[in-house]
């Protein structure tokens, strides 16, 4: 239905992005680390997930990033929110690599990914990975996460963001807790990084 939306960023944190368009504020779930802005003008390639209860509108900063996730959800058992939280969990070219060389390791090192889902995404998108491989992504626009806030809130907006793409309250707060732990609380990309890895 739409292919891009450009527009004004009026929101924007780790795992949500609110770009104005015409007037029209439209509220894109979008996976963690994702190249968008704080601010000003910018793209979201766009995939829409309609269901009986919600429709979900993810957008991504890359185009391929967008047709990785749509091949992602055609994978027995991997639905969009699982599709954003594997490409939140790992980036682009490391999720290529491994389904490529078949390393069902490191796919079951993502949140939420168990050895039979990783084994179904190696047998259904290994010669699919295998020519994207090829492809370099284009540039995503320009920007990074806000200056991350400090103690307590930093943790707490990691805590909304793992809730963002499907986490329980006591899931993503043992994660972030974990992680904050481990000393990962420079900014909230690596604290939600370190969460996702376990």
């Amino acid at each position: 239905m739409y292919d891009f939306l450009e527009g004004e960023v009026a929101q924007r944190s780790a795992a949500r992005l609110v770009l104005v368009v015409g007037g029209v504020g439209y509220e894109l779930s979008i996976p963690i680390g994702s190249r968008f802005p704080n601010a000003g003008r910018t793209r979201a390639w766009t995939h829409l997930v309609v269901r009986e209860d919600a429709h979900l509108l993810c957008g991504f900063s890359e185009r391929e990033t967008r047709e990785l996730f749509r091949i992602l959800i055609q994978v027995k058992g991997v639905g969009p929110v699982a599709g954003l939280s594997i490409l939140s969990g790992i980036e682009r070219e490391p999720l290529l690599a491994a389904i490529a060389e078949g390393d069902v390791a490191a796919l079951t090192r993502i949140k939420g990914v168990g050895p039979k889902t990783a084994g179904q995404i190696v047998l259904d998108m290994k010669e699919k990975a295998l020519k994207l491989r090829a492809t370099t992504a284009a540039p995503g626009d320009p920007g990074l996460l806000q200056p991350a806030p400090r103690g307590d809130a930093l943790l707490e907006d990691a805590v909304a963001a793992l809730l963002s793409i499907g986490y329980s309250e006591k899931e993503a707060r043992k994660s972030v807790e974990r992680a904050a732990a481990k000393g990962s609380k420079k900014d909230l990309e690596s604290l939600l990084r370190a969460a996702l890895a376990g």
